[in-house]
C-alpha cells in the first residue's frame, strides 16, 4: 500500500497553525455541522418512500426516492471534491449542504403541488445534503496521524448519531406543524432537513477555519523539503528495487482504492436497500410514522454511534478484519429481517440496528483503507469519486428494492441482501493478494 507522511505537528513554521491544536479546532466544528446534517439526512429516509407511494399509490416505485436521493448524492460527491480538491474543504463542505437544504425546499413544495416529477427532481438535489455528510468524515481525516485516522473519521461519524436519531423521532411532530401550516404532513421532515443543512452550512462557512486539506498539504510540503536528501535516497533504492522485483508503486495505489471503494460499495448496496423499504414493510403491517421513525432512529443510531469503538477496532486491529466483520454482520442482518414476523417492532428494530452496525464497519474499515492509500495532493478528487460509487450503489439498492419487494416480497430482498453482503470478503481477499 502506498501511504502518505503524517502531517507535522510541530508548528515551526512561521503563520501555519500547529496540527495538534487545529485538527482539535477542525473536529469540534465538524461534529458541530454533523449533529445538525444528521437530522436532515434522517428526514428524507425515514418519510421519503411513504411520500412517493402517497403520491403515485403504488409500491413499485417507493424505492424511486431513495433512488434518485443517492443519485443526487453521487453528483455532489463528484462536485465537493472537485471543489474540495480545488479551494479547501470549507467551500465544498459548505456549498453541498447548501444543496441539501434547496432540495428540501424543492420537496416540501411538491408536496403542497401533489407534484411527483417536482419531488422527484428535488429529491435528487436533496441528495447533496447525504454526499456532504459522508464527505466530511475525510476532512476529520486529514490532519490525523495515521495510527489515529480511523478514529478521526470515527469521531466525525458519531457526530450524526445525535441529529440522525432525533430525526426521524420528530417525524410525526413535524408532521402535525406541517398540518398547521396547511401543509401534507409527510413534508414535516423536510422543514427540519432544510433548517438543518442551511445551518450546518453556515457552521462550516464561518468556523471551519483552518481549512484542514491545504494546511495538511502545507504541513505534509515543509516535512518533506526538511527531509529531501532522505527522500531522494530510500526513492532512488525503491525505484531499483521495483525495477529488479517488477513490482508498481501505482499497483500498490490502485489496490487499496479498489478495495477500501468495494468495502463501502456493497456495504452501501446493501444497507440502503433493507432500509428503503422497512418504512413501507411496517405501514403495510399497519404501523404508523411513529413505529417506523424509532425503528429508523435505531438504525440511523447504529449506523454513526458505534464509530468511537469502531475506529478504535480499525486501528488496533487491522482495516482488512474489520471490513470482513462488516460482511458478516450484514448477512445476520439480513437473516434477521426475513424472519422477523411483520407485526414484530422489536425485531425489525434489530434487524436495522445489526444493518446500521455492519454499514459503520464497512465504511470506517473502507475510508482508512482510502485515506491510508491516496497522496494528499490528489486526495479530495479520489475520495470524491470513490463516493460516487457508493452513491450509485445506493441508488440501485434503494431503486431495485422497491421492485424486488413488488415482484416478491420484503422477506426476500432482505435475505437477498445479506447474501450479497458476503461478496465483501472474496472481493477482500481478490483485492488484497494484488496489494
Amino acid at each position: 500500500m502506498t501511504s502518505t507522511a503524517p502531517v507535522g505537528t510541530t508548528g515551526s513554521i512561521p503563520g501555519v497553525p500547529d496540527a495538534v491544536h487545529a485538527q482539535r479546532r477542525v473536529l469540534r466544528v465538524l461534529v458541530a455541522s454533523q449533529i445538525l446534517s444528521g437530522a436532515g439526512l434522517a428526514a428524507g429516509v425515514t418519510v421519503g418512500a411513504l411520500l412517493a407511494q402517497d403520491m403515485l399509490g403504488t409500491t413499485s416505485l417507493a424505492g424511486l426516492p431513495s433512488a434518485l436521493l443517492t443519485g443526487g448524492s453521487a453528483l455532489a460527491a463528484v462536485l465537493v471534491g472537485r471543489v474540495s480538491q480545488a479551494r479547501g474543504r470549507r467551500p465544498g463542505l459548505a456549498g453541498g449542504y447548501l444543496g441539501g437544504a434547496v432540495g428540501s425546499a424543492g420537496v416540501i413544495t411538491a408536496a403542497v403541488l401533489d407534484s411527483p416529477v417536482l419531488l422527484f427532481l428535488s429529491l435528487f438535489v436533496y441528495g447533496a445534503g447525504t454526499a456532504t455528510n459522508l464527505q466530511a468524515r475525510y476532512a476529520g481525516a486529514d490532519l490525523a496521524q495515521p495510527a489515529h485516522r480511523a478514529r478521526a473519521v470515527s469521531t466525525v461519524l458519531v457526530a450524526t448519531t445525535l441529529g440522525g436519531v432525533a430525526g426521524p423521532n420528530l417525524a410525526a411532530p413535524t408532521g402535525d406543524f406541517a398540518k398547521t401550516l396547511g401543509m401534507p404532513e409527510l413534508a414535516g421532515p423536510f422543514l427540519l432537513s432544510g433548517a438543518a443543512y442551511a445551518l450546518a452550512a453556515l457552521v462550516l462557512a464561518v468556523w471551519l477555519r483552518p481549512d484542514p486539506l491545504p494546511l495538511a498539504r502545507t504541513l505534509a510540503a515543509a516535512e518533506q523539503d526538511a527531509t529531501v536528501t532522505a527522500t531522494a535516497t530510500t526513492a532512488t533504492t525503491t525505484a531499483r528495487a521495483d525495477a529488479t522485483s517488477g513490482s508498481s508503486p501505482v499497483r500498490g495505489l490502485r489496490g487499496g482504492v479498489v478495495l477500501g471503494a468495494l468495502v463501502m460499495i456493497l456495504t452501501q448496496l446493501v444497507m440502503v436497500a433493507i432500509m428503503t423499504m422497512t418504512p413501507v414493510h411496517m405501514h403495510d403491517h399497519g404501523h404508523g410514522t411513529a413505529a417506523s421513525g424509532l425503528v429508523i432512529a435505531i438504525h440511523i443510531g447504529a449506523m454513526y454511534l458505534p464509530s468511537p469503538v469502531t475506529g478504535w477496532l480499525v486501528d488496533r486491529y487491522g482495516r482488512i478484519k474489520i471490513a470482513a466483520a462488516s460482511g458478516l454482520t450484514l448477512l445476520v442482518a439480513g437473516v434477521v429481517a426475513a424472519t422477523a414476523p411483520g407485526d414484530s417492532v422489536a425485531l425489525l428494530a434489530l434487524a436495522l440496528a445489526l444493518l446500521g452496525l455492519g454499514w459503520n464497519l464497512g465504511l470506517v474499515s473502507g475510508t482508512a483503507i482510502i485515506t491510508d492509500t491516496v497522496p494528499l495532493a490528489t486526495r479530495a478528487r479520489t475520495q470524491g469519486m470513490v463516493d460516487v460509487s457508493i452513491a450509485i450503489a445506493g441508488a440501485t439498492g434503494g431503486l431495485s428494492s422497491g421492485l424486488v419487494v413488488a415482484a416478491a416480497s420484503y422477506p426476500v430482498l432482505a435475505l437477498s441482501g445479506g447474501i450479497v453482503a458476503l461478496a465483501i470478503l472474496p472481493a477482500i481477499a481478490a483485492t488484497a493478494s494484488n496489494r
